[in-house]
Formats: C-alpha cells, structure tokens, sequence
C-alpha cells in the first residue's frame, strides 16, 4: 500500500505511534480515527490502531482488525510486526516469530523488529536463531559494546564458549583508549570473559587473566574469591591459603571461607586439634565474630565438645541472643551432642545467675556465676571478663548488667529445645514458655514459640490466638503480621488472614486486600489459602488460588523479557547470566511444587468424585454428596445454589461499595475477575487434562520430587496412559523403593492391567511386562503380597495406610477390615498428628458409619488431646 499522501496525515501517524509508545491510548486512538475516517483502508493505521485497543484489553478486536490490516497491505512490514506483538501478548511466541521473520523479509534493515525477534528467541532459548539476531545487531552497529557482548551471551549460552570469549577479545582489541577507572561495564565485561574462560576448563589462563585485570576490576570481593578458588583447583595450596586467609579477614563469618581454607591446609574433621587452633586463632582475632566459635562445634566430639559447647553457649545467652537455638539446632541431627547440649543448658537452669556488676570477676562453672564479695571461684581477675577463653575489657565499669538476662535466656532457649522434634517434650516446652512470659510479658519471641507449641500440639485455634498476641504487642512488624495471618490461615481463618494482611497492604487496589496480595505476587500467603480451603472442602476456591500460584510462575517467566535489554544496557552480565540458569529452574521451586501437586491432587479427586464439581457444593459440602440418597441430594443440591447465589449477590454488592479503576498500581490494566470463588475451574469437564497443566512442569522441572512422581502416576493411570504411569512408577522406585505409597501404586498397577477389558498392544505390553516383572511378577498373588507388606510394617503408619488403601482397591468388599486396621495404627508408637488425620480422611473417604469415625475420633484424642481436629469432628 502506498504510503499516506498528505505531510499532515504522516505527521499524524507519527504522533500515533508516539502515544502508543508513551501509554497514552485514548489520544492514540483518537488520532488513528482521524486517519482512518479519510483511508478506510490504510494498513498501518490499522495495525497501529489494533495495537493501541490490544492494549486497552479487547485482544479479539485487535487480531481481527490486524488482520483486515494485513489483507489490505500484506507487504507491510508494520503490520506484520504489530501482528508478531499481538500474539506475543497472548503468548503464542511460535507465531509471533514467524510474523517478525516475515517483516524482517519485508524490511531486513528495522532494528527494532530484529531486537524484537531475538528477545523471543532469547526467551525461547532458541539459541541458534539467537545468535543470528546477535549477529545481525552488532553488524548494523559494531561501535556499540552491548551489541558485542550480547552476542558473545549467545554463544555463552549456546555452549560455544570459544566464540563467546573470541567476540569479547575481538572488542577489546578495538579498544583505543584506556577505559576511565570507573567504567562499571568494562569492569564487568573483563570478569564475564574470566568466567568464560574458568568454564572452558582453563582454570591456570583464567588465573592469569584475573591477575592481570584485577588491579583495574571495581569488584574485588569476586576476584579475591575467583582467584582463592583457581588457586585451590590447581593445587598452589599455600598461595590458596594466603588468598582465603585474606578473604576471612575481610568477612570472618562467612563460612565457605573457612571451607576452603581448610581445604587449602588439607585439614578434615579428623583433624581435630589442628582445625581447633585454626578456628581459636580466628576467634582471638575476631572476638565479635560468630562463625569461628560456632563452625568449630560440628567437628569437636565428647569432652572438646562440651567445653567448646559450655563456652559459646555461655556467651550467647549471656547477650541474650534470640537466634542462639537456631544457631545450634543443626548439631542436634547427632544425639550425643543434642543430649550434651541439653544438659549443659539444664545445668545453667538448676543453678540461677547472680546479678553482675561490669568489671567484677567472674569464672562460670556449669552455671555457677560469682559476684564480688561472694567468691566461690578459685581465681579472680579485676576489670575483666573470662568469655569463650579470653579476657574483655569491659564497655563500662561499674554498669550493672540485667541480672534476669541470662536465666531468661535459658529457659527461652529450653523451650525452643524441647519444643523441636528432635528432643520434643511439649508439656516441658509449655512450663517454661509461661515462665518466660511471667518475667517479661512484652517479648514478641515468647508468644510466637508458645505459638508453635500449640501448633505442635495440634490446638490450631489456640496457636492462632497466641500467635495474635505476639501481633498486637508490636504492630508495626511486618514479619509477626504475616505469621499472625499464616497461623490463621492453618486455623482456617481466611477472612481474619484477609483482614491481617491488610494492616500492610494497599486497600484501595482492585479487589482489596487479596487482590493487592496477588498483585505483589505473596506466593506463601495464597499457598496456605488455598490449602486452607482444600481442608474446608472449598474445591473452587482451592483450585483458584493453586492457580493463581500457576499464573504468578507465568509471570516470573514472562518477566525475563524486560531484563534481556536492561541488563545489556547497564552491563549487569554475571547477574543476567545467573537469572537466566535460575529462570530455567524456575518450577523446581518448592512453592510452584507445592501447589501444583495439591491442584493435580484436587483434579484426581473431581474426576473420582464427579458431583464434588456440582456447584457450590464442591465450595464447602460436596463432600459428603455421594453419601446422600437421591431426594436428600436434590434437596442439598438446591439449598446449596440458594446459598450460592446469596454469597454472589453479597460478592456483587462488596465491590460496588469498593468499586475502583480496573488499573493497577503500575498502570497496566486490571481484567475483572469474573470468577472469584473459582466456580468455572470447578466445573470442568476434563478434570483430568486440566490436572495435565499442572502435572507437565512438575514431570520436567521437579524429576527427582517423588510427590510429582506419585501425582502423575495417578493421572496417567486414570488417563489410561499405562507407559507413561509405568514410567513414574520406575522413577518413583528409583528414588525411594521402600516409600510405602511405591508399594500401593506398583500393587494398583498390577491390578489395572489384569482387569483391562481388552488387552494392550502385545508390542506395549511386551515393554511393560520387561520394566514391572522384576518389580512385581505377573504371576503374583496380589492379596497375599500385600498382606505380607503389612506384616512386616506394622509400626509404620504410613505402612499401614498404604496397605489398606491397596487392599481397598483390589478388594471393595474388604472395608470393615481395613477400617479396623486404620483404627489399629493409632496404636503405633512412631504415629503422628499427620497420619492420624491421614486416617480421619480415608475413613470419611469409605463412606464408614458415623459410630466408627467417633470411635477413631475418640481413641485419638486421648492421644492428642489438644488437637483440634478431631474435637470438630465428634
């Protein structure tokens, strides 16, 4: 099409593009009107115009006026490439590719169309096509750095590491003049060349590049720690030692240093003596450093330890150190040392502190503190202090010290002690909390772990109260709000969650507090929401927080696009470097597991149980709909939609007295959400398929979560896909043969293929007899295999429950003896709070008569009293 015949006309076109650029829409398109009102036709206008309503929100208009745009100027380079936006909007990045290359056809010189393509190739990771872009931008301009050096990323990244190092040599040999001392980006270009170099595996060239480059290098903690490390892979210990000796006087307590400089002296944790004076040395050099007095205490065994133990933990309870538990539980994973701990600390509290004035002697002997004029120790230094071996002066003569501190401090620390599983003595844990309290009732820190005892003890409300309180003595923490709002998430108050969140939230955002959550993407807080509604029952609105978890991934994902440009243009090369390995890890983060396997576990249950997807009855009661007879299930079916439709019309009403602007806070538009209670992922008509978007991503970035594994084996298995469940199961029995849900699927597996109507294709049926028959022989008696599981776990109540779950499977008839067999497992002494819930929940799965759920919620109270659980549930 011919270019706008009119000067005023182009100009106008022109501004168009400029207030597309600038986000200002409605004058964009009032201005493309203008245009388009004198050439109907104009392909350009038209796709800008496409562009701008995109914007705005009404995508379909958009591709359908872009393409009336490329039916009137299919030779227009602007139109393809508005069309290549409009489907990399949607995130269809295959297509937008392939509209940008035909541009680049039609215009090969457009700079931004090629930045624009090798963005997505970039987010594609496709690498080959990447380079080429590169390729092509530093050959338009060759005088620009980041243009050398991105294409020199591409490579990198390629894993053609020789041309990414002879790219950023064939620019610094253009170089005419010196750069200026503080010339960040060559600083920065200098040290991702050494990087390239060390990852060639040239570690003696790298050495040498660092030393040449580090005296100009504006980062010196990266090149003291890069040469530490080649001059320790290359075996020049002593030279190693030097360079990590320097970078602990640097930071004494950062701990790979003292790990790579034990390694430099070739010292293990045999080495006890040697690693001591080593460790004492830093501690005499460093008196305020933490980790030479604490790394010491991993190594150290018996009487060494217990004194080097007596030492570090006197000094931190002396300061009244809230972190000192956290700082030793670690050693507790060796009973000895959890017991030496354990009673050195009882040891403190069988004998209270005296008061102790700054200055007098002192010599503490398990516990034992003198003052002056009352010695009971043998030696007495005036004006000085004995801590962890050494002598210090004191800050101030004369200052009397708090003479409640150090006791406070042991009973704080017992309480955390035996309130960890691995020395769990609640009661005790309990006693000496209140303790505390009683002295000093206004620590956050005390209400917060009586929080977690009540936690522990399985009383959810009265953790949720407890933890309110440590709330409300300091209201401007933000890090006690949200534990006070998790705790009332794990208590099922979301409403009060909602409400306690919001003290730090933006309440005018669209949709409130929870929408401002989203929109700050507070990953914990809808993980625990949305597990708090899978507890209630709430399917819906379970499902619609897991996928919102799925979207803000999306959005991580999506977000690399702004950083390809930004960190080319401020040379940040490292840093980009890094978060493109972590964005190709992305989904391995244990949040995105967590609510992907709770989703695809909630899909599995609406395909087993379909009425749960019946309305609003799936959003708190559907539940026990199976269990109804046909009029009682109408009757609850329309009692449940009259209380539907209430809560919409209050949900209605809600937002047009809190109605907003549907932007946010960045000034992107806002779609109103016109599912809130998850209502249409509820009602799904493949619950199955919908589990697959969530299954996928767990399959290929989390291989080695068994939960993933367990998840997608139940999903094929339903879906009939018998190779691919087999393939779970095989990685499943690869990570952990003995996990007892392994034993329950290989047994359903068996069992599913011997009761398939029609038989397998003899070609996959040869494939899985070959990987299953070594596992489980096709001849194997089912029933009795499983019962010999159950003989020989019969202390394990996961055991246990997995048999019965087995057994359940292949025999429907057998539930009465299975439900004995749940009741029995209470009797275990290794049962926790978890698998008796775990056995509420089959139980209440079975259909079982309400007398026998009461006399399990019975026999496990009086084996946790306190947990809440089952006193809602006589």
């Amino acid at each position: 099409m011919a270019p706008l015949p009119g000067a005023k006309e182009r100009s106008t076109f022109t501004q168009v593009v400029k207030y597309y650029e600038n986000k200002q829409y409605k004058r964009g398109l009032r201005s493309a009107e203008q245009i388009l009102r004198k050439h109907p036709d104009h392909g350009d206008t038209q796709a800008m115009k496409a562009l701008i309503i995109n914007s705005q929100g009404h995508t379909d208009e958009a591709f359908a006026l872009a393409k009336a745009a490329l039916k009137n100027d299919m030779k227009s380079h602007i139109c393809w490439h508005v069309y290549g936006l409009l489907y990399r909007s949607v995130k269809n990045f295959e297509e937008s590719i392939k509209a940008y290359r035909f541009a680049l056809k039609l215009e090969p010189q457009a700079s931004q169309i090629q930045r624009d393509l090798a963005l997505l190739q970039m987010q594609m990771r496709d690498y080959s096509g990447y380079i080429q872009s590169r390729r092509a931008i530093l050959t338009a301009r060759t005088t620009l750095r980041q243009n050398w050096t991105g294409l020199a990323i591409a490579q990198h990244l390629a894993g053609d590491l020789i041309d990414a190092e002879r790219t950023l040599s064939a620019f610094e040999d253009t170089i005419k003049t010196v750069p200026p001392k503080f010339d960040h980006e060559h600083s920065e270009a200098a040290l991702y060349k050494n990087t390239i170099i060390a990852e060639m595996g040239e570690i003696e060239r790298a050495l040498s590049h660092l030393d040449a480059i580090s005296k100009t290098n504006l980062d010196k903690t990266a090149v003291m720690e890069m040469r530490a490390d080649y001059l320790l892979k290359l075996g020049r210990k002593e030279e190693a030692e030097k360079a990590y000796r320097a970078l602990i006087d640097r930071n004494p307590e950062y701990r790979r240093y003292y790990e790579g400089l034990q390694t430099a002296l070739a010292l293990t944790y045999a080495d006890i003596e040697p690693l001591q004076k080593l460790y004492s040395e830093y501690a005499e050099k460093n008196p305020k450093a933490d980790a030479p007095r604490r790394l010491p205490l991993e190594f150290l065994q018996g009487d060494g330890f217990k004194q080097a133990a007596d030492q570090y933990l006197r000094q931190m309870l002396r300061k009244g150190a809230p972190s000192t538990f956290a700082n030793v539980k670690a050693l507790y994973n060796v009973s000895a040392k959890r017991d030496t701990i354990q009673g050195l600390v009882e040891g403190y509290a069988a004998h209270p502190q005296a008061p102790q004035v700054n200055g007098d002697a002192q010599k503490d002997e398990n516990g034992e503190k003198t003052r002056s004029g009352k010695q009971e120790s043998s030696e007495q230094t005036p004006d000085k202090t004995e801590v962890n071996g050494e002598l210090e002066k004191p800050e101030a003569k004369g200052v009397r010290e708090d003479p409640s501190q150090f006791d406070f401090s042991v009973r704080y620390f017992l309480a955390q002690h035996y309130n960890y599983h691995r020395s769990r003595d609640l009661p005790r844990a309990l006693a000496l909390i209140d303790e505390a309290i009683d002295t000093r009732p206004n620590t956050v820190d005390l209400y917060m772990t009586k929080a977690r005892i009540w936690k522990h003890y399985g009383n959810f409300q009265k953790a949720s109260e407890t933890m309110e309180k440590a709330r409300t003595v300091d209201e401007r923490d933000r890090y006690i709000n949200t534990k006070a709002a998790k705790y009332q998430l794990r208590n099922d108050e979301n409403e009060a969650a909602v409400k306690t969140m919001s003290k730090f939230t933006r309440n005018d955002a669209v949709g409130g507090p929870l929408g401002d959550l989203h929109e700050m993407q507070c990953v914990w807080y809808i993980i625990e929401d949305g597990e708090s509604y899978l507890r209630q029952g709430k399917l819906g609105l379970a499902l619609k927080r897991f996928s919102a978890i799925n979207d803000i991934f999306e959005v991580w994902q999506e977000d690399q696009f702004d950083f390809h440009t930004f960190s080319l243009r401020k040379g940040q090369i490292r840093a980009y470097i890094g978060m493109i390995r972590w964005e190709d890890s992305l989904r391995e983060h244990p949040f995105f597991s967590r609510a992907a396997i709770s989703a695809a576990s909630t899909y599995v249950r609406i395909f087993d149980y379909p009425s749960l997807s019946k309305g609003s009855l799936a959003n708190g009661i559907g539940g026990d709909l199976d269990k109804l007879d046909k009029a009682e299930r109408k009757k609850a079916q329309k009692k449940a939609r009259k209380e539907q439709e209430k809560r919409d019309q209050e949900e209605a009403e809600k937002k047009d007295a809190k109605k907003t602007a549907g932007f946010g806070a960045d000034g992107e538009l806002k779609k109103e959400d016109k599912d809130p209670n998850g209502q249409k992922l509820l009602e799904t008509t493949d619950p199955l398929g919908d589990a697959m978007k969530f299954v996928n991503p767990l399959l290929e970035y989390s291989p080695k979560t068994i939960e993933a594994q367990q998840i997608g084996f139940e999903v094929f298995l339903r879906r009939k896909k018998y190779l691919l469940a087999l393939r779970c199961l095989l990685t499943s029995h690869r990570i952990d043969p003995l996990n007892p849900v392994v034993h329950e699927q290989l047994i359903r597996f068996r069992h599913a293929l011997k009761s398939l109507s029609e038989p397998l294709p003899p070609k996959i049926s040869e494939m899985i007899e070959s990987q299953l028959s070594p596992m489980l022989a096709k001849d194997t008696n089912l029933s009795e295999s499983n019962d010999d599981f159950l003989s020989k776990n019969r202390q394990s109540a996961p055991h246990i429950h997995a048999a019965v779950r087995t057994r359940q499977a292949i025999s429907p008839d057998s539930t009465n003896r299975n439900q004995k067999d749940i009741s029995g497992a209470l009797d275990s002494d290794s049962i926790t709070l978890q698998d008796a819930m775990h056995g509420l929940a089959l139980l209440k799965d079975w259909e079982t008569k309400q007398e026998v759920i009461s006399e399990y919620v019975e026999k496990a109270r009086k084996k946790w009293p306190e947990a809440t659980v089952f006193e809602s549930n006589i």
